[in-house]
C-alpha cells in the first residue's frame, strides 16, 4: 500500500512540470489573462478588456469555506446580492447589477451561465440550478459585466463562465468533511493525477442537513469527473457529471407568523428534486504558434420534479344552483364548479378543501456544440487577437403539471385526495433550436491604446405542442422565431503602468422562454408556477449598456505588498422587458401573465479595493483586505397597470421612475483576514444589503423591506502540510434579517392575519467545524 501511495505521489510531482499553461491554476492576485468567449483558448490581457471582470479561483473557494459557488459570489463579489426566495442554501436567486440567475420559474433571467463553454441556463425557463455542480470541481470562475453579445442569449447584465478542474490543473488527492448546526454535514472526495500525457480528475460530494426552518431537509449527491489528454499541439477533455438532489425550501412566510416563530413555514412541503447527467468532449489544436482551433460537443439531460403544498382557491359553492359542489371564486358572480381530469364535478368535502398540491415534472434534453478559431498574429504590425466561432444548441422539453386537491394538517402540511383539477393540467412539449455566430477582436492601436469590437448573430426557433388530449383547441400550440445581431465596442488606455481607463458600449438579447410564451395572454391569465393556458407572442428583450471606469494599483506606494482598485459606472436599459403581471380582475395574488412592459433601466457606480500586505506588524503575519461598494438604481421607464397589493380586486398604475422590486440601492461588502506563521488563518467578512421593494408592489405604494448587515467568521489551522482543521460561524451577531419580500394571501390560512406581506428570513447564527486531508 505504501509503495502505491509513494508511486502516485512521485508521478504527480513529476507530471507537475509538464502541465500546460491553459491548465495551470491561477491566483486572483496574479491573473493577467482571461478568456473572452465561453470556450477556453481565447485569452486576452485584462488591461486590454474594456470591462471590470471579477474572477474566482479554486484556492479562494476552499479558503472561504463557502458551501457553493453562489454562496461565495454573494459574499465577496461586487454588485452581487441574493434573494432567498426558496429559502434553501442550494437554491438562491443570484442577482448582479439587478439581473438575476435563479432556479425559480417565472423570474426574468438576465445572466447567462456556462460550464466549460456549455450553456447551463435550462432550456425551458432559462433558469440556473446552482445545486448541479460540486464546488470542489471548480477550477475558476469569471463574472463578465455588461451586455456582452459574445456570451449569447440572456447576457443582458452579465455572464458567468465556469471552468472545472482536470488532472493537469489539480494533480492532488483530497478528502474534506465538516459538520455542525442543523444537522448539516458534508463529505467530499477529490482525486487528480497526470503523467504528462494522460490525466484524470474526479470529485464526489455528499451534502445533507435538516434545515434551520421547520420541515426543510435537504440532501444532495454530486459527481463530476474529467479524463484528459495533452499533446504537443493539442488537448482533449472528456467530462462527465451527474447529481441526485432532493431539496426542500419552504419559501416566504407571513410577517405575522414570523413574529410568532422565526423558524415557522406557511405551508409545506415545497420540494424540488433534480437529476442531471452531463457529458462533454472538448478539444483544441494549435495549427500554428498563433492560430488555435478549439471546440466542444455536449449532451445534457436534467429531470426536475417539484411538489408544492399550498393553500387553496377552492371552497364550497355559494350560488344556489351549485350547492354541494366545490367552486373556484366561490361566492362571486363567476364562481365555477371544479371539474376533475375525468370530467366529473367535484363534490365539496373536508378532504378537498383548504389545500392544493401543485406538482410538475420537467424533462429536458439538450445537445450541441461550439467551434472557434483564435488568431493571435499581428495585424499591420500591431498586436491583434481575433476570435471567430459558431455554436448550435438544440433542446427538447417535456413538461407536465397538475393540481391536486387536499386539506391542511395541524402543521399546515397538505394531504392528498387523488383528485386532480382538469383546468390546471398541462402537458406541453417544446423544442428549441439556437444558432449563434460570433466574433471578437482586440487590436492594439498603440502599446497603450487597445480597441475591442465584438458581435454575435443569434437565431432561435421555438416549437410548442399542446399534448393534453382534453384541450381540442390546442391553446398552447405555437411556433416562434427570434433573431438579432448584437454588437459591442470598447477602448482601453494604459495611462501609466499602474493606471488604466476603459469604456464600452454593448448590446445583448434574450428570447422569451417557452414557459413565458405559455402564459402570456391577458385574457386568459395563468397561475405560477405551472398552470399554462395560452400562447400569444412576446417580443424579445434587448439590453443596451454603456459603461466606463478606471482601475489600477498602488503597489509602489505599499512597497511590500499589492493594492488593486477599481471605480466604474454602468447604465443598462432593457427594451421590451418582460415581467409577470399579476391579474387584478381575478383577485388572486398568484394569477397573471407575462408581458412586455416597455423599458427598464439599471445604472450605478461600482468601487472595489483589494490589499495583500505580508508581514504588516511582524515577520509572522500576512494581512488581506477587500471592499466592494455598489450604488444600484433600478427603475421602470414606462408605465403599466398591475394588481394593487393592498386591494387585490383593483388595478394600480406603475409609473415611470418606480423602483423595480427585489433590488437594493446600496450593496457593501468588506473582508479582512490574516495568516499567522503561514499555518493559522483567521478572517471575518460583512455584507450590507440595502432596502428592497416587495415583489408584487411594482407601484411602490408600501414601505420597502428593510436593509441589513450580516457578519461571518472563519478560521483554519494547518496541523501539517497535508492535514488541516477548519471552522466557521455564520451570522456571528445572530442578526434577525429578511433577504426577500413578496405579497401573498396570508388570511386564506390564517383568517386573523391582516398583513399580506411575506418575507424570507435569513438564517440565524450557526457554526461548523471540519477537517481536510490532502496528498
Amino acid at each position: 500500500m505504501k509503495k502505491l501511495i509513494y508511486t502516485i505521489l512521485g508521478l504527480s510531482l513529476a507530471a507537475a512540470s509538464a502541465v500546460s499553461a491553459k491548465d495551470k491554476p491561477q491566483d486572483l492576485g496574479i491573473i493577467d489573462v482571461v478568456g473572452v468567449t465561453p470556450l477556453q483558448g481565447s485569452g486576452v490581457a485584462v488591461n486590454k478588456i474594456p470591462a471590470n471582470i471579477q474572477t474566482v479561483t479554486a484556492e479562494q473557494l476552499e479558503k472561504a469555506q463557502s458551501i457553493s459557488l453562489a454562496d461565495y459570489i454573494n459574499r465577496y463579489l461586487g454588485s452581487v446580492h441574493i434573494n432567498e426566495a426558496q429559502n434553501n442554501p442550494l437554491q438562491p436567486d443570484i442577482s448582479y447589477r439587478g439581473f438575476v440567475a435563479s432556479p425559480l420559474l417565472g423570474l426574468p433571467q438576465g445572466l447567462s451561465t456556462y460550464v466549460n463553454g456549455v450553456r447551463f441556463n435550462e432550456p425551458f425557463g432559462d433558469t440556473v440550478n446552482w445545486d448541479l455542480i460540486p464546488e470542489g470541481a471548480i477550477e475558476s470562475m469569471a463574472l463578465y459585466p455588461g451586455s456582452n453579445p459574445v456570451y449569447g442569449l440572456n447576457s443582458l447584465g452579465g455572464a458567468i463562465s465556469i471552468k472545472t478542474k482536470t488532472g493537469f490543473s489539480a494533480p492532488k488527492h483530497e478528502l474534506e468533511a465538516y459538520g455542525g448546526s442543523w444537522g448539516r454535514h458534508s463529505e467530499e472526495l477529490s482525486s487528480g493525477w497526470n503523467n504528462g500525457t494522460w490525466g484524470y480528475f474526479l470529485d464526489l460530494h455528499h451534502f445533507e442537513e435538516d434545515g434551520w426552518r421547520d420541515f426543510s431537509p435537504t440532501k444532495a449527491d454530486q459527481a463530476f469527473g474529467t479524463l484528459s489528454w495533452r499533446g504537443d499541439k493539442g488537448s482533449l477533455d472528456l467530462t462527465l457529471g451527474g447529481n441526485d438532489n432532493n431539496m426542500r425550501g419552504n419559501g416566504a412566510v407571513p410577517v405575522q407568523l414570523q413574529q410568532q416563530d422565526r423558524a415557522a413555514v406557511f405551508t409545506h412541503p415545497d420540494q424540488t428534486v433534480t437529476r442531471m447527467f452531463f457529458s462533454e468532449l472538448a478539444g483544441s489544436y494549435d495549427l500554428a504558434d498563433d492560430i488555435e482551433v478549439s471546440g466542444n460537443g455536449y449532451f445534457r439531460q436534467n429531470r426536475i420534479r417539484t411538489f408544492n403544498g399550498d393553500n387553496s382557491d377552492f371552497d364550497d359553492c355559494q350560488l344556489s344552483g351549485n350547492a354541494g359542489f366545490l367552486c373556484e371564486n366561490s361566492g362571486a358572480d363567476d364562481e365555477e364548479i371544479a371539474v376533475d381530469v375525468s370530467g366529473n364535478n367535484v363534490f365539496a368535502s373536508d378532504a378537498v378543501e383548504g389545500a392544493t398540491n401543485n406538482t410538475s415534472q420537467t424533462q429536458m434534453r439538450s445537445r450541441g456544440g461550439t467551434l472557434q478559431t483564435v488568431f493571435a498574429r499581428d495585424l499591420f504590425k500591431h498586436k491583434n487577437n481575433l476570435t471567430v466561432g459558431t455554436s448550435y444548441d438544440y433542446a427538447e422539453t417535456h413538461f407536465a403539471s397538475d393540481t391536486e386537491l387536499g386539506s391542511l394538517t395541524d402543521t399546515r402540511g397538505t394531504t392528498q385526495s387523488g383528485i386532480l383539477i382538469d383546468e390546471s393540467r398541462v402537458r406541453l412539449h417544446t423544442n428549441t433550436s439556437t444558432v449563434g455566430v460570433f466574433l471578437t477582436d482586440s487590436f492594439s492601436i498603440t502599446d497603450e491604446l487597445t480597441a475591442t469590437i465584438a458581435g454575435r448573430y443569434n437565431y432561435s426557433h421555438i416549437n410548442m405542442e399542446d399534448k393534453y388530449i382534453k384541450d381540442p383547441a390546442k391553446t398552447l400550440d405555437g411556433s416562434h422565431t427570434f433573431d438579432r445581431l448584437n454588437p459591442s465596442a470598447g477602448l482601453t488606455y494604459q495611462i501609466r503602468d499602474n493606471l488604466n481607463v476603459y469604456g464600452s458600449y454593448s448590446e445583448s438579447a434574450r428570447a422569451p422562454s417557452p414557459m413565458e410564451l405559455s402564459c402570456a395572454d391577458p385574457t386568459a391569465p395563468c397561475k405560477l408556477p405551472n398552470s399554462f393556458v395560452a400562447d400569444p407572442p412576446l417580443e424579445q428583450v434587448v439590453a443596451k449598456t454603456w459603461e466606463g471606469g478606471v482601475r489600477g494599483d498602488l503597489d509602489e506606494l505599499l512597497g511590500n505588498g499589492d493594492l488593486k482598485w477599481n471605480l466604474g459606472y454602468f447604465n443598462t436599459i432593457n427594451h421590451n422587458d418582460i415581467i409577470f403581471r399579476r391579474d387584478a380582475s381575478s383577485g388572486l395574488i398568484s394569477q397573471g401573465y407575462f408581458d412586455n412592459v416597455g423599458k427598464t433601466r439599471r445604472y450605478g457606480i461600482e468601487a472595489g479595493t483589494t490589499v495583500n500586505y505580508p508581514q504588516l506588524f511582524s515577520s509572522i503575519d500576512d494581512w488581506h483586505f477587500s471592499t466592494n461598494y455598489t450604488y444600484l438604481n433600478a427603475r421602470f421607464m414606462d408605465g403599466f397597470d398591475i394588481q394593487n397589493p393592498l386591494n387585490t380586486d383593483e388595478a394600480i398604475a406603475v409609473g415611470k421612475g418606480d423602483r423595480i422590486p427585489g433590488i437594493p440601492e446600496h450593496i457593501y461588502k468588506a473582508a479582512v483576514g490574516v495568516d499567522l506563521w503561514q499555518r493559522v488563518s483567521l478572517g471575518i467578512d460583512g455584507i450590507y444589503s440595502g432596502n428592497k421593494v416587495f415583489r408584487g408592489d411594482e407601484a411602490n405604494v408600501t414601505a420597502p423591506l428593510a436593509g441589513y448587515w450580516v457578519f461571518n467568521a472563519k478560521a483554519e489551522y494547518k496541523v501539517t502540510k497535508n492535514f488541516a482543521v477548519f471552522g466557521k460561524v455564520d451570522n456571528i451577531f445572530d442578526k434577525n434579517y429578511n433577504s426577500f419580500g413578496v405579497y401573498g394571501q396570508a388570511n386564506e390560512v390564517f383568517p386573523q392575519f391582516d398583513n399580506n406581506r411575506f418575507v424570507s428570513p435569513g438564517a440565524p447564527r450557526a457554526g461548523w467545524i471540519g477537517v481536510r486531508l490532502s496528498m
